[in-house]
């Protein structure tokens, strides 16, 4: 059996062994910097203490416990990575004929098995080549200068000068690395924080061999801390990789220029306080840093020159835009057209069915373009009547406006001649909340674009109030159409034509994925969401044939005896394209592709599976798992549910159904039914995310349920003064015969809290961390006299 997997409360139990570690390190260095222990002793003491911790917590991963081939095997190659690094580093003082060599064969043997490691490892990103590229250029010059640092200050009586200048390189290149890992875009990921790890290691396995056969010995012993804790984080990032909640990227600049250039600043003042002239290596790697400087500004110019190149184009459009349009043209035709009737030169003239082509209203500040309607709204001369538009807007010298792409829903009802009346009706609300100045024009088959010259804040009132325009019911002959509204909002702001059109495309995608009638801003956060949003639906489709899917489970505690009663079965797929994602990440995707159900029983499988190997020697605790209000309403539920137990042969009143209070309401007499036959079974009911409202307890009282869940808001105390929330649910639960278990507890105050308003279970962070059945299982048998 694998050591206990430490659950307890606090911070500090779980992170006790490397505290413990790092004091006893320290409390080695201070013995060995003031001689009362011996260099070589202190090295095979500290970093003997660390590849040991370090290799007990990636054991785990590496134990069939672990969660599917990649984190085992990547378990594996990091474990025997570090192994490796502590037996280097405690062999290496003894190797007195060639320490060098010696540390070179376990610095190549440590490098290729952390490379396989890391390559396996969840949550790694993969980036572009020119975003390698460009890393790479911009860390070109700090990591020259670290280079030129540690030439500076290695001593020069330790090695021979090629040997000095070869260490001194591959400290800079892995110093350099190591910062782009702890301050880089994905510094927050565990996945940076393993490899910043393996890179620390090996550089105090490069440290350690320079210095080793240094006059003054002890000199050796600053290689240790990079050593030891390089070991410690390529564990504890290994370990935490796996269930780690995906980041945005965030870069912090700071560090990768300012340490190298201090580091630089003191090592050059050292020099020179000693007396010491630069010698010709100092020059060359000073030199050094001038080429990669260069190609950085070459492609920054570079970049710049495109930008120009798109603007000079974008005038040159523009320019022919205005020379075009000296004469009235047909959108689409070269030939000018006959005269358009006298209404079609009035702007609040009534337009054709269709009513989307380009509208300019006479007098406006805009280039002139033909308003008569184009048939068939949506068409090609429409785009490029909103290009053209877009592209003289831009054209200014501090452009402002806004694109709007208006969407409306619900009009494949009705037939193509209702559909184009709705539009060309819709089109004639817009022109009553437009400016005089504004373009109406069409853009997509169901729907037009709106072209103005105000400013964001406006164009987002403008928005609003196209809304409100917009959602009164269109009469048809012998019926009435109601329709939503979806609105994308891109600012016209110096970028190109068709760019500001795709933002406000793709600003629009996302008002219609957040549930219709609103208007949604584009920025570059949003584009980050749709694109991974797309990945998420391209991936997830044959997820579970591909076995990608895992569970995690996590402990219910007894908040009166701190004995665990239970575990909730949680959902984590682990991509090996996207990295780990969370149920909140995947379900709503899942809803959208209709996989809902087939995640669901597989959830459900899996779990009374783990529930049945339990059985040997936790007999009595319950597994819980979520199922959402559309499964949980299906006609077959229970029966299929009943199924499943008895292959496993799980008794009925181990198993725990949850489903989420907030969406129970819609059809709250089918789910009253499906729970009732659920507990007709045996099987205990939940019922998830309560909320302490009129509502909510109102419907309490009708739901057959056995447990009730609520989060920490409910527990802690109020900001009017008023008794906290969580009194009038336990007395309500205690009518009702319902246990309360307070979820998502993050503190021990939050515990305690818990535990003295009367909840009588507890889960969370602060409680047990979700982890593998494997570790759970040792968790529980910490516990072996619970009465469960």
């Amino acid at each position: 059996m694998l050591l206990a997997y430490p659950f307890r409360v606090l911070v500090p139990r779980r992170a006790a062994s490397e505290a413990v570690t790092s004091t006893v390190v320290t409390l080695l260095l201070l013995a060995g910097a003031f001689d009362l222990v011996p260099t070589p002793v202190v090295i095979a003491l500290a970093v003997g203490a660390g590849a040991t911790v370090a290799g007990v917590r990636l054991s785990r991963l590496a134990g069939p416990g672990a969660t599917g081939p990649p984190p085992r095997a990547a378990g594996v190659l990091l474990d025997a990575a570090v192994v490796t690094a502590g037996l280097t580093a405690v062999v290496l003082p003894l190797a007195a004929p060639g320490p060098s060599f010696a540390v070179l064969v376990g610095s190549f043997a440590v490098a290729v098995l952390a490379v396989g490691g890391l390559r396996r490892l969840p949550g790694r990103t993969r980036p572009s080549p020119g975003a390698r590229l460009r890393r790479l250029v911009e860390s070109g010059g700090p990591a020259v200068g670290l280079a030129l640092t540690g030439w500076l200050l290695l001593p020069r009586d330790a090695l021979p000068d090629p040997a000095r200048l070869v260490a001194a390189l591959a400290l800079g290149g892995l110093g350099m690395a190591a910062l782009d890992a702890f301050a880089g875009p994905r510094r927050r990921s565990d996945a940076a924080v393993c490899r910043g790890g393996v890179l620390l290691t090996l550089g105090g396995l490069v440290l350690l061999a320079t210095l080793v056969s240094a006059p003054a010995g002890r000199a050796a012993l600053l290689a240790v801390p990079p050593l030891v804790f390089g070991m410690l984080l390529v564990a504890v990032g290994a370990e935490a990789a796996g269930d780690a909640e995906p980041v945005p990227p965030v870069a912090a600049a700071w560090p990768r220029a300012v340490l190298p250039a201090a580091m630089l600043l003191l090592a050059g003042g050292l020099h020179l306080g000693a007396g010491r002239a630069p010698d010709r290596t100092s020059v060359v790697l000073a030199l050094a840093a001038v080429p990669s400087l260069m190609v950085r500004e070459l492609l920054r110019a570079g970049e710049a020159t495109i930008t120009e190149r798109r603007a000079a184009h974008r005038r040159r459009a523009a320019g022919g835009v205005r020379h075009r349009a000296a004469q009235p043209r047909w959108l689409g035709r070269s030939e000018p057209p006959p005269a358009p009737p006298a209404s079609a030169a009035d702007p609040a003239a009534p337009t054709t069915a269709s009513g989307v082509g380009a509208s300019w209203p006479s007098g406006a500040a805009w280039p002139a373009v033909d308003r008569r309607p184009v048939p068939g709204g949506g068409g090609p001369g429409d785009r490029a009547a909103l290009l053209d538009a877009l592209a003289t807007i831009g054209d200014v010298p501090a452009p402002t406006g806004a694109l709007l792409l208006v969407d409306l829903h619900g009009t494949d009802s009705v037939g193509p001649t209702a559909r184009e009346d709705v539009l060309a009706e819709a089109v004639h609300r817009a022109r009553a909340v437009i400016a005089p100045d504004d373009l109406v024009t069409g853009c997509t088959g169901a729907g037009f674009a709106v072209v103005t010259a105000a400013g964001p804040v406006l164009a987002y009132a403008l928005g609003t109030r196209l809304l409100t325009a917009l959602s009164p019911p269109y009469p048809l002959p012998g019926a009435v159409l109601r329709v939503q509204t979806s609105i994308g909002l891109a600012e016209v702001s110096g970028a190109g034509p068709a760019d500001v059109l795709r933002q406000a495309e793709l600003a629009r995608r996302r008002a219609v994925q957040l549930g219709r009638d609103r208007v949604e801003w584009y920025d570059a956060f949003l584009e980050e969401q749709l694109v991974r949003r797309l990945d998420l639906e391209r991936e997830l489709p044959g997820a579970v044939a591909r076995g990608e899917l895992d569970l995690v489970y996590q402990p219910v505690l007894d908040l009166a005896d701190g004995q665990p009663v239970g575990a909730e079965a949680l959902l984590r797929w682990r991509s090996p394209v996207l990295g780990t994602v969370l149920p909140a990440e995947l379900l709503p995707v899942a809803e959208d592709l209709d996989l809902v159900g087939e995640l669901e029983w597989w959830v459900l499988d899996r779990a009374c599976r783990q529930l049945s190997n339990w059985s040997v020697g936790v007999r009595e605790l319950w597994m819980a798992v979520n199922v959402t209000t559309r499964e949980l309403t299906s006609p077959d539920f229970v029966q299929r549910a009943a199924a499943v137990l008895a292959a496993y042969g799980v008794p009925p009143e181990r198993l725990v159904v949850e489903v989420s209070e907030p969406r129970v309401a819609a059809d709250l007499s089918t789910v009253v039914a499906r729970l009732a036959g659920l507990r007709s079974l045996g099987v205990r009911t939940a019922l998830d995310d309560f909320r302490a409202e009129h509502a909510s307890l109102a419907q309490l009282r009708r739901l057959p349920i056995d447990l009730l869940k609520v989060g920490p808001e409910l527990v802690g105390a109020r900001p009017d003064g008023q008794p906290p929330l969580i009194d009038v649910v336990v007395n309500v639960g205690e009518r009702l015969g319902v246990e309360i278990v307070a979820e998502e507890l993050e503190s021990p105050a939050q515990v305690e809290r818990a535990r003295r308003g009367g909840c009588r279970y507890g889960q969370g962070f602060a409680l047990a961390r979700p982890a593998t059945a494997e570790r759970v299982e040792a968790y529980f048998e910490e516990f072996p006299s619970a009465s469960r």
